[in-house]
């Protein structure tokens, strides 16, 4: 996934660092080949039957994939208005909520074609506010790393201090462009960060819908049951991670997807072998959990940065 977890921009431009995780899953992925393609540069795959990363922006890049090789998607797009990746054609930096939501849509279009028939996405999207002058948004000020200097166009339409409801903007946007909305399940952070806010509850969740591409999809039941070895329901509390390693000043990616909710969404709607798709795959943790899950992979990285950090964290 496009590793979005507490999703919070960053000031000033770093390297992120990977994680720590244990040895046997760093061993799993040693001398695991894969696939590097470039936008502009290389051509379409006639077929995919291993792993590929892929450096350009969504729609093009999906457009080097063939057609119906992935099974599922665990994927978190850009954050509208709080995060700025400092990458030429980043989306929900400075564009407008309508062109966001537009073109994710348009993306999508494209993962429908590289989905199998019985193939699922799991979307994960993060929500906000309106400013209070209607001119700019901001995160906390109390969290220094969360500041943003570029901001998109503020909604006219909207007072100010309200939330937005991005994920289901774009959710209703892609039921009207023919996807099966299934389920919102909501990611409940038990560890979440605290919020600077004395006029409503501080917010500790996020929002993971599952799509389908068709009205019969493969979705596994035993493959993750919740408390009590029963049947997964839509509430599930997993930890965010860390964004600051001990011993180093350097940040990992601004929004970290827990490699637990990844790894969720991986064995309920994928078998071992197929294909698991991340288009905007930030720090690359959707690529690994499906690496140590047994499954192939295709990610999809807009910034080259993160390109490089994702080939060090599968190569590890």
């Amino acid at each position: 996934m496009s590793s979005r977890g507490d999703s919070e921009g960053t000031e000033g431009r770093q390297i992120p660092v990977p994680g720590p995780e244990s040895a046997a899953a760093a061993s799993s992925r040693k001398s695991d080949p894969h696939t590097h393609l470039n936008v502009g540069s290389d051509g379409p795959l006639n077929d995919l039957n291993g792993k590929v990363l892929v450096c350009g922006p969504a729609i093009e890049a999906l457009g080097l994939l063939p057609d119906g090789c992935a099974q599922t998607v665990v994927t978190s797009p850009p954050s509208w208005s709080l995060q700025d990746h400092e990458a030429g054609g980043q989306i929900g930096c400075d564009d407008a909520l309508e062109s966001y939501v537009r073109g994710i849509v348009v993306a999508f279009d494209e993962v429908r074609r590289v989905l199998t028939d019985d193939g699922t996405v799991w979307l994960n999207v993060v929500d906000s506010h309106t400013p209070d002058d209607h001119r700019y948004r901001v995160r906390d000020r109390k969290i220094r790393a969360g500041a943003t200097s570029v901001h998109p166009p503020a909604l006219a339409e909207l007072k100010p201090r309200n939330l937005i409801g991005v994920p289901w903007r774009l959710a209703f946007a892609l039921q009207s462009a023919g996807w099966w909305l299934r389920s919102e399940v909501i990611w409940h952070k038990p560890n979440a960060r605290p919020e600077s806010v004395t006029d409503r509850p501080m917010k500790s969740h996020e929002t993971v819908f599952l799509l389908s591409k068709s009205q019969n999809y493969h979705y596994d039941t035993a493959a993750v049951k919740g408390p009590n070895e029963r049947r997964l329901r839509t509430m599930w509390d997993i930890n965010t991670e860390p964004r600051i390693k001990s011993g180093s000043s350097v940040e990992d990616h601004p929004a970290i997807m827990p490699m637990t909710l990844a790894r969720r969404c991986i064995q309920i709607t994928s078998r071992p072998g197929d294909i698991v798709l991340d288009p905007y795959a930030g720090s690359g943790t959707t690529l690994i959990a499906a690496q140590e899950l047994g499954r192939n992979w295709a990610g999809i990285e807009l910034d080259p940065a993160y390109v490089d950090l994702i080939e060090r964290r599968v190569n590890a």
